[in-house]
Formats: structure tokens, sequence, C-alpha cells
């Protein structure tokens, strides 16, 4: 199975991006996770999005808060899916962030999950990798039918609280 590769901008994005390796050790899809700045280091940043194909990987996730050009640097330098996740800091709740990594340039897409959405980027991943993996879709499709069953028994636990 093809890796996904974990980028955050920096380490204090660690505490999101957490959620989405989570996600991915639960659906037994291997990953890496690294530290590459679009600014501070963009040569390792361009390398390792040039590499990544080569090194076993189909999908990256990036994370990043304030200007978030990550994403948006990741997706320049391969032609692999990139997801971005906008990362809240400064003053502006994570909204700049959201901005910078939604409004790409045609030609160089980024899909983007929710401020801080890094479950979903895992998600999303694990959808794209499971086009070409029938059993990472049949994990898929098990978990929405337990995310699904868990819902219909709160609803009846509720109910049960009522009457």
């Amino acid at each position: 199975m093809k890796k996904v590769a974990i980028i955050m901008g920096s380490d204090s994005d660690l505490p999101v991006v957490q959620k989405a390796a989570d996600q991915l050790r639960e659906l037994q899809i291997p990953f890496e996770m690294h530290i590459y700045s679009a600014h501070r280091t963009p040569d390792e940043a361009r390398d390792f999005a040039r590499a990544a194909r080569d090194n076993g990987f189909g999908v990256m996730i990036a994370a990043a808060g304030m200007a978030a050009h990550l994403a948006g640097a990741l997706a320049a330098n391969t032609t692999l899916p990139v997801i971005g996740i906008p990362c809240a800091s400064g003053g502006l709740g994570g909204m700049d962030a959201l901005l910078s990594t939604v409004q790409m340039p045609s030609g160089i897409p980024v899909a983007t999950v929710a401020v801080g959405g890094a479950k979903n980027a895992a998600l999303l991943a694990a959808q794209i990798l499971a086009l070409s993996e029938p059993e990472l879709a049949d994990k898929l499709d098990q978990k929405r039918k337990a995310d699904a069953d868990a819902v219909r028994e709160k609803d009846a636990r509720l109910g049960e609280m009522q009457s």
C-alpha cells in the first residue's frame, strides 16, 4: 500500500496532525510525519515533494497556519494529491490559513478540509488510496457503518432518557 506523508510547517502543528496520524494508524495505513516550512526550509519541502512518488507515497497531507503556503508549495512540486489542513493561529482563528490553503491558482489543486480538520484529511487520504486498495475500501465501509451505528445507539439512549 502507498504511504501517506503528513507534513507540518511547525512543531506547533503537531497537536492538530496527531489526529490524522491516529486515524491512519486505526486504518493501518503507513505514513510518515515531517516538519518542513514553506518559508524557512523551502528546499527541503520541494525536494520531499518531488521525490514523494518515487519514495512510495500516494497522498500528501500538509498542515500550516497563518500564511499557510505549505500545501501549495508541496502541490507545486508533485502531481500526487495534496490535502491541506488550515491550522488556527494568530488572531484570525484560522480564517487566514483557510483562505491561503483553499485559494490555489488554476492547475495546482489542493484539497482543503476544515480548520483543524486533520481526521477528515486522513479519511480523505484513505479514500484516495482506497481507489486501488479494495481491502482499505472495505475498512472505510465498515467504519462508516460503525459510525452510523454509534449515532443510532446514542439516539436510542436519548429516547430512553426522555421516557
